[in-house]
């Protein structure tokens, strides 16, 4: 087999194609924090709903689930520009749908369920179609450096959006926080009329198959393509088993984790505990970015990472001191978005050409869809033996699940010259596996 020679990867922040990139995702991002903000607040605060509450996890993430391989063949077909505009066009509409039933105090649980379907299905044609332009805008030597600083984006706007979601509900109130939210939107919106990326501009040769959209039958086509990559296949396994035991349902969780850490009083404490989590993954990405030696990208670091991962949430869980928990959800921050990117990474550059959009969309329905069910695994069983023996149980089952991979999978492939740290070329993935 013949892999691509080394070469030294720089930032992709010296594309200004991805700096722009960079900083509209990053906007987005933090609007659609916002938005969650500012609408589950005075949702909640009306209906006093469990159920709602409860329904807005499933809207959120099943989306993903059910669509993203559906909106990945759509990639492969048509503007993948074209798909995110029309996912931003779903963001302000529901922004703007909160703000006309906030204002004519209109809102009913069938409207605030629609919007909030809206908004899960707005977020499955963002997600996938961004990771697709994503290798467009940047290109295979690029690629690793676009896919941690996107990472870190992602958490900016998770980090940033809720206190701004605050900031704009209390001082300009529910209906025009979320008209000035819907306005976060449009840079990306904008930028894309005239980017000069997508399948419209790659090189002759490049393109791809046009495939009709099929549904289920593509989901079931997409696994039998991936069976020539076994590489794809074990990053599925790896991030749908970590959506599947963990996925975020900690981070819903946190109220009660700094409750039993004895911090009742106010939320600055409560705060600091997600904060720690974010801090700990926005360092993790300034590292391996100035430093890109330090964690070579192969399919035996991800896996290894994503251990460590599992033992710092784990110990987190059955942890009862404040100081130790800021310091083991630093480490968890650090370890998640270290695996996740390098999978990711790993996803994007052994994704066959010709479904690069239908494997993307494969992935993210395991890594987000699958989240859909943390919340049962973790949540649901935490009301009965408590949170914390829910989560270091399911962090443990997690760790087991990948020992188990490890073991299977050394002599197959982990050391073989696929998983190495110079990973081939889609199409050379595809021929030689």
């Amino acid at each position: 087999m013949t892999a691509t020679p080394a070469t030294v990867p720089r930032s992709a922040l010296r594309l200004p194609g991805f700096r722009a990139f960079f900083l509209t995702y990053m906007l987005g991002m933090m609007a659609d924090n916002i938005e969650h903000v500012i609408s589950y607040k005075v949702a909640f605060d009306k209906f006093d709903s469990t159920a709602l509450a409860g329904f807005a996890v499933i809207s959120h993430w099943l989306p993903f689930l059910v669509g993203s391989v559906a909106v990945g063949a759509l990639n492969d077909r048509y503007d993948s520009r074209r798909i995110i505009q029309l996912g931003m066009c779903g963001f302000i509409t529901a922004s703007l749908g909160w703000a006309y039933f906030f204002l004519t105090d209109s809102l009913q649980i069938w409207s605030a369920c629609m919007l909030l379907i809206l908004h899960g299905c707005s977020g499955v044609l963002w997600q996938t179609s961004s990771q697709m332009l994503l290798y467009d805008i940047v290109g295979p030597e690029n690629l690793p450096s676009a896919v941690r600083l996107n990472a870190t984006a992602r958490y900016l706007g998770v980090l940033v959006g809720p206190a701004v979601g605050g900031g704009l509900l209390l001082l300009l109130g529910p209906t025009k926080g979320m008209v000035a939210n819907a306005v976060f939107f449009t840079p990306l919106l904008v930028w894309l009329i005239s980017a000069p990326y997508g399948k419209k501009f790659r090189k002759a040769g490049a393109t791809q198959l046009k495939r009709a959209v099929r549904g289920l039958g593509d989901i079931v086509q997409t696994l039998k393509d991936i069976r020539v990559v076994p590489v794809i296949g074990i990053m599925l396994i790896l991030g749908g088993g970590a959506s599947f035991f963990v996925g975020n349902s900690y981070q819903a969780s946190m109220p009660e984790f700094a409750k039993d850490l004895g911090q009742q009083r106010g939320n600055v404490l409560y705060f600091m505990l997600l904060a720690a989590d974010a801090a700990g993954a926005l360092i993790a990405s300034v590292l391996l970015e100035t430093s890109r030696k330090l964690l070579p990208i192969a399919p035996r670091n991800a896996l290894k990472l994503s251990l460590f991962w599992a033992a710092a949430l784990c110990a987190f869980a059955l942890n009862r001191s404040y100081p130790v928990a800021l310091l083991l959800l630093f480490i968890a921050g650090f370890f998640e978005l270290s695996f996740n990117s390098m999978v990711q990474t790993i996803v994007q550059i052994n994704a066959p050409l010709e479904s690069r959009g239908r494997v993307l969309g494969l992935f993210n329905m395991a890594s987000l869809g699958l989240r859909m069910f943390s919340g049962i695994v973790v949540g649901l069983v935490g009301s009965v033996i408590t949170i914390h023996y829910s989560l270091a149980i399911s962090t443990t089952c997690f760790f087991l699940v990948m020992v188990a991979m490890i073991l299977r999978t050394r002599a197959r492939y982990l050391n073989s010259s696929a998983g190495s740290a110079i990973l081939p070329e889609p199409s050379t993935a595809r021929s030689s596996a």
